[in-house]
Parts: C-alpha cells; structure tokens; sequence
C-alpha cells in the first residue's frame, strides 16, 4: 500500500526513527485541506514508544480539525537539527515521515495523560506542565496519530 523509499541506500533503521521522534521539538502535519489543497502546519508533539502513536494538542477549532473531520488520513514530517562534518560545507541530516490515521481522543484520563506529557516535553518542570493541563484541558482537544507506515532518511544536502 505504501511505496518503498527509491533511494533505500539512504533509510534509516526504524530505532533511529524513534529516537528522532523523541528527541525532536516540532514537526510538520500534513492534512487535506480546503478544495483539495494539502495544508501543513508546525506542531509540537510528543512520541509513545511503547504504542507508537503521536500526540498533539490544540485548539477545538479551525482549518486543521475541519480537514481531519473531512479526513483522518494524514502525513507527519520531523526533522532532526542536522550537523556538518569536518571539512564539508554541506549539511547532513535525518527526516521521519509517518503516514498514519489521526483521530480527536475523547477518553478524558487518555487525554489528561497525553497532555501531561505533551507539557513534560517542553516546560521547565512537571509542575508547570501540570497546572498548564489542568488550566487549558477544556478548552483544548488531543489529536491521536497512529501509525501505519513511518520510514527514515540520511540526507547530505549538496
């Protein structure tokens, strides 16, 4: 169903995937938009190794839940912050893409959790990312990525 990368000597193994996944700030969700038009936005998110699904927060409304409730078929691009080798110009740096289902999580302690960690991931301290999850948990929805087919890319940009 899903193609195979054409330039396979370039994938990365599906464990360097995931430590991409968990070690990367921000990424870019892609989704079918208005009249066909793909629409792409940055978002934060947080990676669960052990369910292999994405988590995402954000508001209740707009351009991206109008296409996920039109489609839940989606896109999801993450790349890491690359590095240059001694001696070379050029940059070398890994890419995730991940094609999966995407879905609003309803279940409120499954929500709570994935906020949680959401907040874990980016401020200071467990405590900010509580209390900011329990000031904003009603005025936000959690978006559930699950995957179906992720691959990985070494590119050096020449």
């Amino acid at each position: 169903m899903f193609r195979q990368m054409r330039r396979c000597n370039q994938q990365i193994a599906e464990a360097e995937c995931e430590k991409i996944l968990q070690k990367e700030p921000r990424g870019v969700l892609a989704v079918w938009g208005d009249d066909g038009y793909p629409y792409t936005v940055p978002l934060d998110f947080f990676y669960d190794p052990e369910n292999r699904k994405v988590y995402f927060h954000g508001a209740r409304e707009g351009h991206k839940i109008d296409s996920l409730r039109r489609c839940d078929k989606v896109s999801f691009c993450v790349l890491d912050q690359g590095c240059k080798m001694p001696g070379d110009w050029a940059l070398y740096f890994n890419s995730v893409v991940i094609f999966g289902r995407i879905r609003i999580v309803e279940d409120e302690e499954l929500k709570m959790r994935e906020l949680l960690h959401i907040g874990e991931k980016y401020y200071p301290s467990p405590e900010e990312a509580g209390e900011l999850a329990r000031r904003t948990f009603g005025r936000l929805d959690v978006l559930e990525l699950t995957i179906e087919h992720m691959t990985g890319k070494r590119v050096h940009e020449r």
